[in-house]
């Protein structure tokens, strides 16, 4: 092998790989017009938790092209992360950065990866406004994108699945995804729709163990949208204006919902020893039952009618900012009519998910019940 025929083929090679990548105009889900060149090779995660997404549509290396990630995923689901971190141990040499979901990004971390993309959350526009960190990164060339699975999932969780697919070049395996999401709502929504059964006061108790105080909830979306979807009556939708707020325990008693939903998590990063009920991938369900049990003492649910029958729950807090959110539905029909759909398996679906989309194994633990 001659060292011209060595370098003939690396230009061979390097021309027949620029030829694969083009550059393509997408609206992003702020209605932006973005210049990307695709497929993405190396993208900075606003959010960690966009790795739900990812892994779902790339099972084989989920890490290849992450470049650099907001510290979320490691700290609000460590044992999510431990999980492909154990698959891929790439996973732990990302480069990672601090701050909430509304938070900026660290734009020097972001820079020095030289990504070919940024996905931030549609909530940190104006923040991202005001820095000007659209700007900045455009004058290198990096193109900024706005996905959203947490401020308005119902309308939105399509669409942001449908950008990642043509930003990464996995638009089938997308639509596969969005098919199947699609269809599993539709066993819960279709029914509801021919039978038509009276619906539940649901109260949601949002973030319980981040927050000390009561009572933090959702408006007319994300979870509180989900309670509608799963056949329920969330108190909440028309006290509070937008997807996330807080009402008064007085709101809650007067109104004495029939189920109180926790959503929660293992918070141990952010809340050391606190009244977090730690559902999750391979939670304890005792340790879960019993740490629920401290809900029904609180002021704002003394004497509802939840607390006289037990219907306290909890759910996993990060379905309300994943794709995943199909899966809470269906486990909330069942706690709200419980005879309609006894044939539903809310974990049958997840793990099926898991086994069709995902490269880790699936671990139960994500829902808990006073009243099982």
């Amino acid at each position: 092998m001659t060292v011209q025929w060595f370098i003939a083929m690396i230009a061979a090679m390097s021309l027949y790989h620029s030829a694969m990548a083009e550059t393509i105009t997408v609206t992003d889900i702020a209605g932006r017009q973005v210049d990307v060149t695709v497929p993405v090779k190396r993208a900075v995660l606003g959010e960690g938790r966009q790795l739900y997404i990812i892994a779902a549509l790339d099972r084989e290396n989920p890490a290849e092209h992450i470049v650099g990630w907001r510290k979320d995923l490691i700290e609000a689901d460590p044992a999510t992360y431990q999980a492909y971190l154990e698959k891929f141990p790439a996973f732990g040499k990302i480069p990672a950065f601090e701050g909430l979901e509304q938070s900026l990004i660290d734009i020097e971390t972001t820079i020095a990866q030289k990504p070919d993309i940024v996905f931030l959350n549609l909530e940190t526009k104006r923040a991202v406004e005001e820095a000007a960190y659209i700007e900045k990164l455009g004058g290198l060339n990096i193109p900024v994108v706005y996905v959203d699975f947490r401020n308005d999932p119902e309308t939105n969780t399509e669409p942001s699945i449908r950008l990642f697919g043509k930003l990464f070049g996995k638009e089938d395996r997308a639509e596969e995804f969005i098919d199947f999401r699609a269809a599993e709502i539709a066993k819960i929504t279709d029914r509801l729709a021919a039978e038509n059964p009276q619906r539940p006061k649901v109260f949601i108790d949002r973030a319980a163990g981040f927050y000390e105080d009561c009572c933090h909830s959702f408006g007319n979306s994300n979870f509180g949208a989900m309670v509608e979807f799963a056949g329920g009556n969330n108190i909440a939708k028309d006290l509070i204006p937008g997807t996330f707020g807080q009402i008064n325990a007085e709101q809650v008693i007067v109104s004495s919902p029939d189920h109180i939903i926790i959503t929660s998590a293992m918070w141990d990063a952010y809340v050391p020893g606190g009244r977090w009920v730690p559902v999750g991938p391979g939670a304890d369900r005792d340790e879960i039952r019993q740490k629920l049990k401290f809900y029904p003492t609180r002021a704002a649910y003394l004497g509802i009618a939840a607390q006289k029958t037990g219907a306290f729950h909890a759910v996993w807090h990060q379905f309300y900012n994943s794709p995943y959110q199909f899966v809470a539905i269906q486990q909330m029909a069942k706690w709200f009519h419980p005879d309609l759909f006894s044939d539903v398996d809310p974990d049958e679906t997840f793990r099926t998910l898991h086994d069709r989309f995902l490269p880790i194994d699936y671990q139960p633990g994500y829902f808990g019940s006073l009243s099982e």
